[in-house]
């Protein structure tokens, strides 16, 4: 991974110069320590920086990289996992290169193939490339969202970085809060799209290029997460598909593999972690494993992960989270994702990214991504029971089908039973929506919003998150079904807007480390999306088909043990006096000061968080979300840097 920036002037107007993009690279520097590179077009008209994490050709591949006849040029930020035989083939066809890195593929690709070179691609990428003979600016991020990139109008120029830290740099104006963009986080727990937090910064969806020549932008998508039809699923013995889906994950396992560099992996003693490991080690690398763990029992995963790294007899190395490293790391997580958060769950994910870095690992294998391609989550078994009970509502399996899904839920309790049919019982009537799967929890996170101050309810002025976001849904999804509603839908919110993202490369990169996903080769989703939802979901069997394709080279009970979502100590961190950062950021004076939320409203869930009372899933979100808000306010809008907030 490394950091990217750049300027283009969309018509004629100041010069760009190398102190400008200089400014940009400084805040990009724990994504790129090895190395710094720009290029100018003359008359100046664009410019183009690079901060480099050196991965591969770690002495003679700086950037920016250029053609033979240096007509197009790139920087780059990611990895192009198949460009051992993307290089072979463009040098068959007569193209030279000059250094052994994976970025001098992507200027030959764009010389045989122009827009369309992004569909070779096997990788995660965010991607400026100038065509200097067209005057032609090409933005393009890989198709799950893996890496991030932003772009933003300056009067007549052209802004864009990895991070919005860096483009604020090359902006004229102030940043100020996207109140509809934090709307859509007490909702999705992300922005969704090309918005952001910041009001007139974008960010590139997934699977598309930006396009910025002869004065005019334009965006385009080159790939969608796209599912067939039922009489159109690809068929075959489970047996046989098993055997297929195994081989390609080895293969995309394999090839992210390529590194002048160790390759480590994260184990969090799951399905997805543990398979993977498995597989670096069917490829015949034993990767150094490294593992979160937490002093609440009730969050803590470490004697399974102790289990797999002694099965594949790996190094492994742990790092122990409790609330005092919630409250520590806070500020800086705010810092670095750049956008608020519900729950304190990245933070603890970037102190497992400073293990690795600090153990001289900078490439790290995760499994994010599984639980969205092969249907894991809880919530796709919500759906399935609340179909069934839109179907059969005096059933009497629902208090089994209860147990089932949550076995440690006292069905026979009064109350346990009265909120198991307030939940799933919730929505019945919208059950041929696409967002059936997903309204339970987007309205328990919305209540939220109750804490909104009348200036944020004026400036959101009507714009619906759930109903703008319907707006983008593909033509095709009312053809597919249901469960694959739910994973794009999935694919979309959270997954690209936070997993990525606030949970994933910012973390990472927070500390010079790359993450590299397997699950999320487009290979491999598009052979997911192509199955019957049931080879996904067997009853209430969650990623039936990768247990059957990966489970035999698992630990004992691996493949068997019920998923446990990842969770962390959140609003718990934050009871008790003297908490420094959150009393000056949660002030009345603060709050009324930012406006994004009412004064005393907020006062009043603090008091209830300090007394240890706040025990609801929805006070704790509320609560941090409020917190990091402020936060946000606080560094990026008044400029007070994060070591001056965290004392």
């Amino acid at each position: 991974m490394c950091g990217i920036a750049g300027i283009l002037n969309l018509q004629s107007g100041a010069p760009v110069r190398t102190p400008e993009l200089a400014a940009m690279l400084d805040p990009l520097a724990s994504r790129g320590p090895d190395g710094r590179g720009t290029y100018l077009e003359e008359p100046e008209q664009l410019g183009l920086a690079h901060a480099r994490l050196s991965i591969i050709d770690l002495a003679g591949g700086a950037q920016p990289i250029h053609n033979e006849d240096r007509s197009i040029w790139v920087v780059f930020n990611g990895e192009i996992f198949n460009y051992v035989e993307l290089r072979a083939e463009l040098e068959k066809a007569g193209h030279r290169f000059y250094t052994h890195t994976d970025t001098e593929v992507i200027v030959h690709l764009y010389e045989e193939h122009g827009l369309r070179f992004v569909e070779q691609l096997n990788g995660q990428f965010a991607i400026a490339l100038w065509d200097k003979p067209q005057r032609r600016l090409v933005l393009a991020r890989d198709r799950a969202g893996i890496l991030p990139l932003f772009h933003a109008r300056d009067g007549g120029r052209l802004v864009f970085a990895s991070e919005v830290k860096s483009l604020l740099r090359g902006l004229s104006s102030r940043p100020q809060l996207n109140r509809a963009a934090l709307d859509q986080v007490f909702t999705f727990w992300s922005t969704v799209g090309a918005t952001t937090l910041f009001e007139g910064v974008e960010q590139l969806p997934p699977g598309h290029l930006l396009v910025a020549e002869d004065g005019r932008v334009r965006i385009e998508r080159y790939w969608d997460w796209m599912f067939r039809e039922p009489g159109d699923y690809r068929r075959g013995r489970v047996a046989e598909l098993g055997r297929e889906l195994h081989d390609l994950l080895l293969d995309a396992t394999r090839i992210r593999l390529r590194a002048d560099v160790p390759v480590g992996a994260y184990l969090s003693g799951g399905l997805d972690s543990t398979a993977l490991v498995a597989l670096m080690c069917e490829g015949g690398v034993k990767p150094n494993t490294f593992s979160l763990a937490f002093t609440d029992p009730a969050l803590d995963e470490s004697e399974h992960q102790l289990a797999a790294a002694a099965h594949f007899g790996v190094n492994h190395r742990t790092i122990r989270v409790d609330t005092d490293h919630i409250r520590d790391g806070f500020v800086r997580t705010v810092w670095r994702a750049e956008t608020p958060f519900l729950r304190c769950a990245p933070i603890p994910l970037m102190a497992l990214s400073g293990l690795a870095h600090r153990s001289d690992c900078k490439v790290v294998m995760t499994g994010e991504g599984a639980d969205e391609v092969f249907g894991g989550y809880d919530l796709f078994k919500e759906a399935k029971i609340r179909r069934f009970w839109a179907r059969r509502p005096d059933s009497v399996w629902r208090p089994r089908l209860l147990q089932r899904l949550y076995p440690y839920l006292d069905i026979t309790a009064a109350r346990g039973q009265a909120y198991s049919e307030a939940f799933f019982g919730a929505g019945l009537a919208g059950v041929g929506s696409p967002f059936f799967a997903h309204e339970p929890r987007w309205k328990t996170t919305a209540q939220g919003k109750a804490l909104f101050s009348q200036e944020t309810r004026e400036r959101i002025n009507g714009q619906e998150p759930v109903a703008a976001f319907a707006g983008t849904l593909p033509a095709a999804l009312g053809t597919w079904d249901p469960f694959n509603q739910a994973q794009y839908v999935e694919a979309k919110t959270l997954l690209a807007g936070y997993l990525l993202s606030t949970q994933g490369d910012r973390m990472l990169m927070a500390n010079s480390v790359e993450g590299r996903f397997p699950y999320l080769d487009h290979r491999v989703i598009e052979f997911a999306n192509a199955l019957d939802p049931r080879l996904k979901m067997r009853v209430l069997n969650e990623k039936y088909l990768l247990k059957r394709a990966l489970g035999p080279q698992l630990p004992p009970g691996i493949a068997a043990r019920k998923k446990q979502p990842y969770r962390s100590p959140d609003s718990k961190a934050f009871e008790g006096e003297g908490m420094g950062f959150v009393e000056d950021a949660l002030a009345e004076s603060s709050v009324r000061r930012a406006g994004y939320f009412d004064p005393q409203r907020v006062q009043l869930l603090w008091r209830k968080v300090r007394a240890g009372r706040a025990v609801s899933y929805k006070d704790s979100m509320t609560f941090t979300g409020v917190l990091s808000t402020q936060v946000w306010h606080s560094l990026f809008v008044e400029g007070v840097t994060p070591g001056v907030l965290g004392k």
